[in-house]
């Protein structure tokens, strides 16, 4: 495959998920600084090896492939990376009609659930975020993480009764 056709079957099959891309990266690695440096890194490796890429689902290669990248990073890094506000106003509804003491309960509980959600385990974390946040399916989540479906089911129960413990202890 020559390069002007490689990239144009790139652009359209894989650059489409670089939302998806870096939520994984972010919600791995809890930094947003390393995750911007880890998917450029990722989408690297990934146009290098897309010969490697026979067709199928786009967005559950490309996650292998981020999700392979921040596990390699937080091997190097064992202190599993530090943790950065995520900004809540710039993800917030806007026109929302509710109050500040709404609003303030609202935004407690989502700081809580964040937190939550970046104290389980690794193996937990990444399949919660790709089954809850990119709704991804167990197959696409089997793909991306390299385990069998059995696996994501029952590290997705986990992580979910590992989040309402948690949740119900805030």
């Amino acid at each position: 495959m020559d390069e002007t056709t490689k990239l144009t079957l790139f652009e359209q099959t894989i650059v489409p998920h670089l939302n998806a891309a870096y939520n994984l990266a972010r919600w791995l690695t809890r930094n947003q600084d390393v995750a911007d440096d880890l998917v450029q890194e990722a989408y690297l490796r990934a146009f290098r090896f897309f010969d490697g890429f026979h067709g199928g689902d786009g967005r559950a290669w490309l996650l292998a492939v981020v999700r392979n990248t921040c596990l390699t990073w937080l091997r190097r890094n064992k202190s599993g990376g530090s943790s950065v506000e995520f900004n809540e106003e710039a993800h917030a509804l806007a026109g929302g009609q509710e109050n500040i003491e709404q609003r303030l309960v609202k935004n407690a509980k989502i700081d809580a659930l964040r937190k939550c959600v970046e104290s389980l385990p690794v193996e937990y974390r990444e399949i919660v975020v790709m089954r809850e946040l990119e709704e991804m399916s167990y197959r696409e989540i089997s793909e991306a993480a390299g385990v069998p479906i059995g696996t994501v089911m029952s590290r997705l129960s986990r992580g979910r009764m590992r989040l309402l413990d948690c949740m119900e202890a805030k």
